[in-house]
């Protein structure tokens, strides 16, 4: 029968990280003892305090539709939180509370963007941007950086890859996949740009903001200029150890934030009531409470930079930030091992996968051609076992 879906589900790449989930799942169900380092996921459980506050909120009864933008008490946890972490002044007008950051983000370029507007996504990025970008109807234009350039792009980078066409750039820092945290200083040399185009907006996803080693997330809304263009987008997954409870939220200019709130009420309305509970817990703790998160992802790291330091090919920088590494390991191409040649890192990832048994994310996925994602939210054990079978498959 002739394909009869929409243009625009047809557009639509599959998240190339969740395939990667799902095929190591399927080669488990097969008896493939795979170790799994290609999610964003944190294995520790949701702290105590937050669960607690989800019973609560089911004792109390909180069973019916919440205010599609969220209900009042979290919009003002928010508030809080961003003027405690971030310096950000926002009223309830500006706060959207979504079914998780992707749907955040999703809303922002659905309501901004039109067919032919061009987005800016400074290279490596998240998967979802590009193919968000695309559903869109925007065209997207990567602006590449490497691993000698700890992944950022400089300002220079940014002014050649402005057009008249240009509507919004997408920053993320700390960066999924590389790790990379852009600093205060780096923020305001590539705002000094955009002050010269008044008419290009930013987004700024700050999932991953408390998970930093040693240097402090800096918003991009926090730089004045760049305030009244800046939608800021967070949530609880990260941090917080609640991928599945699909919390996320933004501060925005109160324009953006009814549009975003009009677009939701068209498509799930608010949030989960039991996880917006929770969240507001979450969100009123201490920073310090999650420390021993960030304590053990740190030391993961180390582990993993020394390990993959041993395997010869392996071109590492340091991240400052998330839960990944993302070497270059464009030295493999060309290379056969196995009797399967290397041509490049998606086919890089499957020998991995399929020799190793070690499930990670080709670079391709996230405009870095060169390099592959690993997570290290995994156990230290399973970590050690994952490189070292990654070194005996490529020996």
């Amino acid at each position: 029968m002739k394909n009869q879906l929409s243009n625009r589900i047809n557009s639509l790449p599959v998240s190339a990280t969740l395939a990667m989930a799902a095929k190591a799942r399927e080669l488990k169900g097969q008896g493939k003892d795979i170790i799994g380092l290609s999610l964003g996921e944190p294995d520790f459980n949701t702290p105590d305090f937050i669960k607690d506050a989800a019973k609560q909120a089911i004792d109390d009864n909180y069973n019916s539709y919440t205010p599609v933008d969220g209900y009042a008490e979290l919009k003002e946890a928010i508030i809080t939180k961003f003027k405690r972490d971030n310096n950000l002044d926002y009223k309830p007008s500006q706060i959207v509370v979504s079914t998780g950051a992707k749907q955040s983000i999703a809303n922002a370029l659905q309501v901004l963007l039109n067919p032919g507007d061009e987005v800016l996504l400074p290279a490596p990025y998240w998967v979802s941007y590009s193919a968000l970008a695309t559903f869109s109807e925007a065209t997207y234009k990567e602006i590449p950086s490497s691993i000698d350039t700890d992944f950022k792009i400089t300002p220079a980078q940014l002014e050649a890859a402005i057009t008249p066409k240009t509507k919004l750039i997408l920053f993320n820092s700390p960066n999924n996949p590389s790790g990379t945290i852009y600093t205060e200083e780096d923020y305001k040399a590539l705002a000094a740009v955009l002050e010269k185009y008044p008419n290009i907006y930013v987004l700024s996803d700050e999932i991953y903001e408390h998970i930093n080693y040693g240097i402090k997330n800096f918003s991009f809304a926090a730089i004045p200029s760049m305030y009244d263009r800046t939608i800021t987008v967070n949530g609880v997954a990260k941090a917080f150890a609640m991928t599945g409870w699909r919390i996320g939220y933004i501060g925005a200019p109160e324009w953006i934030a009814k549009a975003c709130t009009k677009m939701q009420g068209q498509i799930t309305s608010g949030a989960n009531c039991i996880a917006q509970r929770a969240t507001i817990a979450a969100l009123e703790a201490p920073v310090s409470k999650i420390d021993y998160m960030v304590t053990e992802f740190h030391k993961r790291r180390d582990i993993v930079l020394e390990l993959l330091g041993e395997i010869e090919g392996f071109k590492l920088n340091v991240p400052q930030g998330a839960f990944y590494v993302f070497p270059d390991i464009s030295a493999f191409f060309g290379k056969e091992f196995n009797g399967v040649k290397i041509e490049n890192a998606s086919d890089f990832a499957l020998y991995l996968l399929e020799y190793a048994n070690v499930a990670t994310v080709t670079g391709e996925a996230f405009g870095a051609p060169d390099c592959i994602r690993i997570s290290y939210a995994a156990s230290e054990a399973q970590i050690r076992e994952a490189i070292g079978r990654i070194k005996k498959a490529l020996s």
